[in-house]
């Protein structure tokens, strides 16, 4: 099968198909509202949400007959709170294919240690690579490109060492969302401008099939042009995120809450997925779909 990406992109690994269909049959996906898929609304689908979790899946599941796949993902969740809550039911679900992102919350929330974080991560890969499952991790994207988490810029990074030294310890695979420059973009990107909406999420889904070596026909999706704004509309546009994401999410530090209270995984159990009927729309209709915040 063709290469599915840029086949003239000379700083890329050449791609190599399998010569086979892939070998996973249960893939189970653990972390917060970035595997929930939040920011890629499909009512359709459990939990309302699609993501690029769910999008892999669909890959997977249309090559083989009897794949399965859980999402235990749960927006809001700190690390800590995904070790004690999903670690071990993901491996009661007996997966070959562990999907597993976390940290992301602590690391962005001021006077956090990356490399403490990094600590309880590890800890969870242990247990999770302790049955023979492949185990995919992420690094954090880079988030130099928005003023709104330039600052923490330097934590993300010491953050991304750990999760690759980790790796290499582990026989892990990296998705490698830092090295993912395409969706270093705000139109990739939710109005609360923290996750990643229906085009992030399809190619944050285009690179872990190409870090899992599996052919695959998603194409890039191209965000409609910038639009022009004068520098009171971009002032505009400020004020009106900030009082509709900014100031609730610190509201909820204050008062120790979370999006995620009262939320359950949206596929607590491995089922069969089935290939979507879903029809992606075009950009500026997808950009209209608003997802919750983290």
């Amino acid at each position: 099968m063709r290469r599915n990406d840029a086949s003239n992109d000379e700083h890329r690994s050449p791609y190599i198909p399998n010569e086979s269909t892939h070998p996973w049959r249960r893939m189970v996906s653990v972390g917060d509202s970035f595997t929930e898929g939040i920011g890629d609304p499909e009512p359709s689908l459990p939990g309302g949400h699609r993501g690029w979790a769910d999008r892999v899946a669909e890959v997977l599941g249309g090559q083989v007959d009897d794949f399965a796949y859980a999402n235990l993902a749960v927006r809001g969740k700190l690390i800590g709170q995904i070790v004690a809550d999903q670690i071990e039911p993901a491996l009661a679900l007996a997966p070959d294919l562990v999907t597993f992102s976390a940290g992301g919350n602590d690391v962005i929330r001021p006077g956090s240690d990356p490399d403490a974080v990094a600590q309880q991560f590890e800890d969870a890969v242990a247990r999770l690579t302790s049955q023979g499952a492949t185990v995919i991790v992420f690094t954090g994207i880079d988030t130099n490109f928005t003023p709104v988490f330039r600052g923490i810029r330097g934590k993300v990074a010491i953050y991304n060492e750990n999760i690759r030294g980790i790796a290499d310890r582990y026989d892990c695979i990296v998705a490698d969302q830092w090295a993912l420059k395409d969706i270093q973009d705000m139109r990739f990107f939710d109005d609360d401008r923290l996750h990643l909406n229906a085009l992030g999420h399809h190619e944050v889904a285009r690179m872990v099939l190409r870090a899992l070596n599996v052919p695959n026909d998603l194409q890039p999706m191209q965000p409609d042009p910038l639009p022009s704004l004068t520098w009171r509309e971009a002032r505009v546009n400020d004020l009106v995120w900030a009082r509709a994401h900014l100031v609730p999410w610190v509201l909820r530090r204050l008062r120790h809450q979370s999006s995620g209270d009262n939320v359950t995984a949206k596929r607590p159990d491995a089922a069969p997925i089935g290939l979507p009927t879903i029809v992606e729309a075009p950009a500026a209709d997808r950009a209209a779909g608003r997802g919750q915040q983290a």
